[in-house]
């Protein structure tokens, strides 16, 4: 491993800063979030979980949802319709990616396998901060006028694990997006 090799690795995860979510089109939202605001909130989202729900090392939960969508530089952003016509290997896109690595790399790959096959308590909090900040970009989009997005929103709850997230997903029906600052503004 050198430097340059990191470097080319650090500009590949770049990409995934002008990779929109494709999912969010079939709704008709136009310009969706990308890959990388995903993956900030869902990180934020991972930590907040892992406490709520005592996992002893929040800071794991946030490493692997940061690398979780890594292979989406090479493969780009399929939507669930394509996926069912698309198949991508992403675990031989993050094993290309991850190659010139040496241990960071089979650190950052065993990273990704928690999440993606959730065989770690780690690996369930994580898919669940993913899930969950797709169901609170969903409430966004839903209250900017795109009600096809409520269909994200009905489904999410089947696919949580943890209590915390289911909990969290209920009181997201009760809540808008635009409730955390109502009343800080002052009128002068």
């Amino acid at each position: 491993m050198n430097n340059k090799d990191i470097l080319n690795f650090i500009f590949e995860l770049g990409q995934l800063k002008k990779i929109e979510h494709e999912g969010w089109r079939l709704a008709g939202v136009n310009h969706p979030e990308t890959v990388s605001d995903h993956g900030l909130r869902a990180a934020q989202i991972g930590f907040i979980l892992a406490k709520m729900e005592k996992y002893k090392n929040p800071f794991e939960i946030c490493t692997i949802i940061v690398f979780h969508d890594i292979a989406e530089c090479r493969t780009g952003d399929v939507h669930k319709v394509a996926n069912r016509y698309i198949k991508r290997d992403e675990k031989r896109a993050i094993k290309d990616q991850l190659a010139k690595l040496d241990n960071i790399g089979k650190e950052i790959f065993d990273l990704w396998q928690q999440a993606e096959n959730q065989t770690t308590i780690a690996g369930k909090i994580a898919r669940d901060a993913d899930l969950l900040e797709q169901a609170v970009t969903a409430k966004e989009y839903l209250e900017q006028g795109h009600l096809l997005t409520q269909d994200w929103l009905n489904n999410v709850a089947k696919s949580l694990k943890t209590k915390s997230a289911k909990d969290l997903l209920d009181s997201l029906k009760e809540t808008k997006s635009t409730d955390w600052w109502q009343g800080l503004k002052k009128i002068t």
